[in-house]
């Protein structure tokens, strides 16, 4: 039984690599796609927006239905069905064609990370191997984002951005029966699915309610901006999709590491780890946005990947305390307002691109996660006062 637990977490966070990267690696690529359909950036950036909104939204149906019908159980179905629209992705003929492929996957993409960390904590009695399994999951994902944007720059110079979708999704299918064999099919616990029941106590916690919602200026913030940067840095630089993936890479190696460090950094700083980060951020997209030269870019996407993962995970944690029974429906509100407001901030900054610039684009994202990180601080001063 040891053995399949550990080979369980195992395939979980290799799918999560995958589908992490499934979203992270659009950025790098978007060039081609707008080249492939004789479309703007913006035009194109849309496909990103069909696949972040319906992340979001249906993330808060996925918990109750792991509760309903076994956590197992919905992850394998979605597991299967992102990797097909995956596949699917790389035959689109057109831009309204490749959003609605787009969006299907991220609808059933939705399942995968908030379900995903609340079966891996109901496989462990013990805390500390729960907190490392989860860990380890986490890590995962975080290696997913450090490798999508060189992967899916590297897939499309050699061949095209359907080469990306197609990799994925096999990727995915191959991840997808595995997991039939490895995961540990159990019964639902509840039973009915009731969205109501699922999260009154959640909406009953306005503290909760506070924190979760900072995940939205999170999101609108990195997400938002972080799908433009690819063809930001074709246009300052010249290079081709292939190097731009790669010196795109120290965000999310800044995130991969970050996140395995995080807990130690916010032991060592306490509330002010979230200031620091909505600083650092405030800091890095400001200079991004003057565009100061490529070599400054490697330390400025190392401090925006490391803002952004203290920030994500400090917020996730702190909610979590408030709800330590209900983590799945917690972490599906994160996910819901993360992904929200990542492709609201995508579809948006579309608009500022038409009107202004790149830059405009980079200066209100780092006021965003500036203000993120400010009201983050907040939140924990007066969290800690109440505990004294």
């Amino acid at each position: 039984m040891e053995s399949k637990t550990k080979s369980a977490v195992f395939l979980l966070g290799l799918m999560g690599f995958w589908a992490m990267g499934d979203n992270y690696a659009a950025s790098p690529m978007l060039v081609d796609i707008a080249g492939s359909f004789n479309i703007d950036i913006g035009t194109a950036a849309l496909s990103v927006a069909a696949y972040m909104l319906p992340f979001g939204l249906f993330t808060l149906l996925f918990g109750p239905l792991g509760d309903r019908y076994g956590k197992a159980r919905i992850v394998s179905i979605a597991a299967f069905g992102t990797a097909v629209f995956s596949c699917l992705g790389a035959l689109a003929f057109n831009i309204t064609s490749l959003a609605l492929i787009r969006a299907a996957n991220g609808a059933l993409a939705a399942a995968i990370l908030p379900v995903t960390i609340s079966y891996v904590g109901d496989l462990f009695a013990d805390p500390q191997k729960r907190m490392n399994a989860i860990g380890s999951v986490m890590g995962m994902y975080f290696l997913g984002a450090a490798a999508a944007t060189a992967i899916g720059g590297g897939l499309s110079f050699i061949g095209s951005w359907r080469l990306v979708y197609l990799t994925y999704g096999v990727a995915e299918l191959i991840i997808a029966f595995f997991m039939l064999k490895y995961l540990i099919f159990t019964p639902g616990t509840a039973k009915t699915v009731g969205l109501r029941r699922a999260y009154a106590n959640a909406f009953a916690q306005p503290f909760l309610l506070k924190t979760v919602v900072l995940l939205f200026l999170v999101g609108f913030a990195v997400f938002g901006s972080f799908t433009y940067l690819g063809d930001f840095l074709v246009e300052k630089t010249g290079l081709n999709i292939f190097h731009v993936g790669l010196v795109m890479t120290p965000f999310g190696l800044a995130a991969y590491i970050g996140g395995q460090k995080s807990g130690d950094i916010r032991q060592r700083m306490g509330p002010q780890t979230t200031l620091f980060a909505g600083i650092l951020g405030l800091i890095s997209w400001t200079l991004l946005g003057q565009w100061p030269g490529l070599y400054y870019v490697f330390p400025i996407l190392l401090g925006f990947g490391l803002a952004f993962v203290l920030l994500q995970s400090t917020i996730i944690i702190t909610a979590q305390q408030q709800l330590p029974l209900q983590r799945g429906a917690v972490m599906s509100l994160c996910s819901f307002n993360m992904f929200i407001g990542g492709g609201l901030g995508v579809s948006a900054n579309r608009f500022l691109l038409a009107g202004w610039s790149y830059g405009a684009i980079f200066t209100i994202a780092a006021l965003a996660i500036m203000a993120a990180g400010l009201l983050a601080y907040r939140l924990l001063l007066r969290l800690a006062r109440e505990q004294i």
